[in-house]
């Protein structure tokens, strides 16, 4: 069968692979109806996080069909149509019980094989599912696009974990930092949660335009702009909680700015650097909270779903390319560079 495996820096392929097998009694295997590029897929692409194999298909986000099914798999059976959180989860350890799927003590992440060892990824044609009773979650028959299932196993959990830990409530001003794919869905999770208002940061006006139509309230983080904006929906204060969504020390500086004493901030970009933005004494001296984490994306799966049901004709506007998969070498090319309005990509097999 064809992948886009990675190769190296900027480099990916468009290669032959082994079919996968059913290696435990608890995997089945899915057949692929649509996997995602996630941002967090630019970060080996681009040398930002290392240790990856060359030859590893690439990919955490997708949808497809059960097409085999190990003999100990009990609540799934050939053609369910099926979504998958980024991560594996047994459903049994102290992690999992606890709702902290992405810690699950046997649990891995699709598309990252290091050293031999680890997981290989669903921009392919078909993916094997570890512990897939626990892992995969049934798409309803009321989401119709596979593109749009497909956002609950990875942005739009993430979307929604990013609000909860900021701890948004009714009535806030929340700042969301980052107008990407999880920044946008943040601001829907921050108003579902009651949040009176959310101003939306990024310096790309395209963005921003697309913000405004998720119902926030755009602003460009330079000049100062966002910080006398946020100031006067605020009495002066700052917001109550902010959202960085996008992994860098200038997004979470400007969060951190943004935010009054007092307030919380809640770290949803994969971060790389070697120290925090923010100081101890800082984050004593103006009371505030910071939280970040990868998303127990399993945990919130069935709501997102619900989540999407609600707002499928506005979530569409996220998925700005559909692909096929043997044209994954110039999507991520397309991807990194941000060409052609570029938000969320999907590869079709």
């Amino acid at each position: 069968m064809k992948a886009i495996t990675f190769q190296g820096i900027e480099q990916v392929s468009w290669a032959d692979v082994p079919e996968p097998e059913i290696l435990a009694p608890t995997d089945v295997v899915v057949a692929v109806r649509v996997a995602g590029i996630c941002g967090s897929d630019l970060h080996p692409y681009l040398g930002r996080e290392h240790g990856l194999d060359p030859g590893t298909i690439m990919g955490h986000e997708f949808v497809g069909v059960v097409a085999k099914v190990g003999d100990a798999v009990t609540s799934l059976t050939t053609g369910d149509r099926v979504v998958a959180p980024f991560t594996t989860n047994c459903g049994n350890c102290f992690f999992c019980r606890s709702g902290l799927t992405a810690r699950c003590e046997a649990g891995e992440l699709f598309g990252w094989v290091e050293g031999g060892a680890g997981l290989h990824g669903a921009q392919t044609e078909r993916v094997r599912v570890p512990f897939a009773d626990a892992t995969l979650v049934r798409v309803p028959e009321a989401v119709e696009d596979d593109a749009l299932a497909l956002l609950a196993g990875d942005v739009l959990s993430t979307a929604m974990f990013g609000a909860a830990l900021a701890g948004v409530e009714g009535g806030d001003l929340v700042a969301v930092v980052g107008c990407g794919p999880v920044g946008l869905l943040a601001i829907r999770a921050a108003l579902a949660l009651g949040a009176r208002e959310v101003v939306a940061v990024d310096p790309v006006p395209s963005r921003l335009a697309l913000a405004e139509r998720f119902g926030a309230t755009p602003a460009t983080p330079d000049g100062g702009r966002s910080l006398k904006l946020v100031r006067e929906r605020s009495e002066g204060r700052g917001a109550d909680r902010a959202i960085e969504a996008v992994g860098t020390p200038e997004a979470t500086r400007t969060a951190a700015d943004l935010l009054r004493t007092g307030g919380s901030l809640a770290a949803l970009g994969v971060h790389s650097e070697a120290h925090l933005a923010l100081t101890p004494g800082e984050l004593y001296d103006r009371n505030l909270r910071y939280a970040g984490g990868r998303c127990p994306a399993r945990a919130f799966m069935a709501d997102a779903l619900r989540f999407i049901e609600r707002e499928a004709s506005l979530l569409k506007l996220l998925v700005s390319h559909r692909m096929p998969l043997r044209d994954g070498v110039e999507a991520y090319r397309m991807f990194s560079e941000r060409r052609g309005g570029c938000t969320k990509v999907v590869l079709l097999p």
